[in-house]
């Protein structure tokens, strides 16, 4: 006869579970943009044309599909960067639980987190609405405009050296200290703490996505490379000479845009 878990047990189980369901998710969501990235450069099936926004004329059903787009795309790109606040959350959630505390669903927190960025995906679904009927970005969803594609490099460029950048990227990278300083029981304390996560880290690198517009929004290659730096971002030791070398080759690639154009 089987003994009762141990905790350590407990934890194991539950990080295997969480790594899975954000695997799985993560995976959804790029084979969704790979699929839409592919029907883009080749002749689309009826199905795929229908889930696609129509970029000639647009409609409030184009708007949604374009909102839809976006959140899949933050999905795709965001949910690996957070894998490990996710885990921090789920092993500290245990504990309280083995503790008799209120328990809640890690799913919860996720949705809260995901919540910001579909935020996030409202405002970029509506500046390319504004974009496109300025005519500063085209069909394929490019910027047309070199102004346009150096003003948003040189910002984000300029923004990987400010104050604002470091305090949004330090709470990404001590998932564990900002989950036990902000934590709050039950379900809404749970999605409202997601929330607050999902908000620090658009704050660090809502700049960074913006330069979609520079590559391409469906560029799967510059959303991989997009996804590393993320990740590699809240990985790697906590000091500045990273977000300042990026933002010196960004800000120089930005001033090659505009004298080039």
């Amino acid at each position: 006869m089987k003994g009762t878990p141990t905790l350590e047990a407990l934890l194991q189980r539950d990080r295997r579970l969480v790594v899975c369901g954000l695997a799985a998710t993560a995976a959804l969501a790029w084979a969704y943009q790979i699929y839409m990235a592919w029907g883009m450069a080749h002749t689309m099936s009826p199905i795929l044309a229908a889930l696609m926004p129509n970029m000639q004329k647009w409609r409030v059903w184009d708007l949604f599909l374009l909102f839809a787009m976006w959140v899949f795309m933050m999905v795709a790109m965001m949910v690996p960067s957070v894998a490990p606040t996710i885990l921090a959350f789920a092993a500290i959630n245990r504990k309280r639980r083995e503790q008799d505390s209120p328990f809640v669903p890690t799913a919860i927190f996720l949705a809260g987190y995901l919540a910001a960025w579909a935020a996030f995906s409202l405002a970029a679904t509506l500046a390319q609405w504004g974009l496109h009927a300025a005519s500063l970005v085209s069909t394929a969803m490019v910027a047309t405009s070199p102004v346009l594609g150096g003003a948003l490099l040189i910002a984000a460029g300029i923004f990987q050296w400010t104050r604002l950048k470091e305090a949004c990227l330090a709470r990404c990278r001590s998932p564990v200290g900002f989950i036990l300083t902000h934590w709050r029981d039950g379900s809404t304390g749970s999605f409202r703490l997601g929330v607050l996560h999902g908000s620090y880290c658009v704050g660090c690198c809502a700049l960074l996505m913006a330069l979609l517009f520079v590559t391409g929004v469906m560029n799967i290659w510059w959303m991989a490379v997009l996804t590393a730096f993320v990740l590699l971002e809240k990985l790697l030791p906590a000091h500045r000479l990273t977000e300042r070398v990026v933002g010196l080759l960004l800000g120089g690639w930005g001033l090659w845009m505009l004298r080039a154009g």
